[in-house]
């Protein structure tokens, strides 16, 4: 009962009552925010988060007290997107946080794609106000479209109570659970993430995109592959470099560390890895290296060994490649324009 209640006084201290006008919202009700599957989605995400952006060096800890301000989303947002809005990096005043929310919610939405804007579960205020079903459900759609391939504890729901009232009284209905006249309440099930069947079934291609391909007509698997192969070589050209076959041209790891170095913007020194190499244990080491490296700029990529890429094992190769295509794509359509 203790834990509850300290449970709630958190909650309701972290919403500012002052500015809501009359509104519907959800709050999770304190009972659920104990639930292990929450505690676990609520621990991956900031593993998430915390992987993605560990080459800037930054560590968040809690959902609802690191995101409010839109540093780390801004950070998010450059990283998998290729996307940076004009915004001041630290904004300091409520003002100045609201309008570089503002700014990251509508290219993230854009890039989201969520074709039935009813269905968006997030907004400035919400996410601001550290709103932590806002916050949750953003992160999971994130997730969702940018590494679909990240595994999420599947069928995560939690009991929020719905609410219609002036802001004065929210967070006093929310303790109470009372409806009185002119005030609306409701207490329901808010799904966060999806059963794996159903998640499935629903939309086959969000586990692995490549296997997926790989089982459709071969003229398919060709547009696909000479869409990357463009990519690749547009952004190799600089270097006197060009791909003919990427089935083979990557096994033994050279170019795929080149082309890493040259889309993240940073230089492998050439003691690092083997330029000429010759050997299997070579090949392996320069592989394992560019994997190393996806994964510290925040790009993981599923159930891809090393030796898959040596061995020209295509749906490995495709993974990879497919991975940096879709993160960087959007900063080569943008040099083009």
């Amino acid at each position: 009962m203790d834990t509850d209640v300290s449970d709630w006084q958190r909650e309701k201290d972290s919403v500012d009552t002052e500015s809501f006008p009359a509104e519907k919202r959800m709050l999770i009700q304190p009972s659920s925010l104990q639930d292990p599957k929450l505690e676990k989605l609520k621990e991956t995400l900031v593993d998430w988060i915390n992987s993605t952006l560990k080459a800037e060096h930054i560590l968040v800890q809690s959902l609802e007290e690191d995101l409010y301000d839109g540093l780390v989303l801004h950070h998010l947002l450059s990283r998998l997107a290729g996307v940076r809005v004009s915004a001041e990096e630290i904004a300091l005043t409520s003002t100045a946080q609201i309008r570089k929310l503002e700014l990251i919610l509508e290219e993230l939405d854009k890039r989201l794609e969520v074709q039935d804007s009813s269905k968006i579960k997030w907004n400035v205020r919400l996410i601001h106000n550290k709103d932590l079903l806002a916050t949750i459900h953003l992160l999971v759609a994130m997730v969702r479209c940018f590494q679909p391939e990240i595994d999420l504890p599947s069928n995560v729901k939690v009991e929020v109570v719905i609410v219609e009232i002036s802001g004065a009284l929210l967070v006093h209905l929310f303790y109470l659970q009372v409806s009185r006249s002119g005030i609306k309440s409701d207490v329901q099930m808010e799904v966060l993430t999806e059963d794996r069947d159903t998640d499935s079934l629903n939309d086959p291609e969000r586990e692995d995109p490549i296997e997926q391909l790989l089982k459709l007509e071969a003229h398919k698997v060709n547009t696909v592959k000479k869409a990357i192969l463009h990519f690749i070589n547009q952004n190799l050209s600089s270097m006197g470099l060009q791909v003919a076959d990427m089935d083979k041209q990557f096994a033994d790891g050279v170019i795929l560390l080149l082309l890493i170095g040259q889309l993240e913007g940073f230089f492998i020194p050439l003691c690092d890895f083997s330029l000429t190499p010759v050997t299997h244990l070579e090949m392996l080491h320069n592989v394992t290296l560019a994997l190393d490296l996806l994964n510290d700029s925040g790009l993981q990529v599923s159930s891809v060994d090393p030796q898959d890429i040596v061995s020209q094992d295509v749906a490995a190769t495709l993974k990879v490649l497919y991975a940096l295509f879709k993160k960087h794509k959007g900063k080569l359509e943008k040099r083009d324009t």
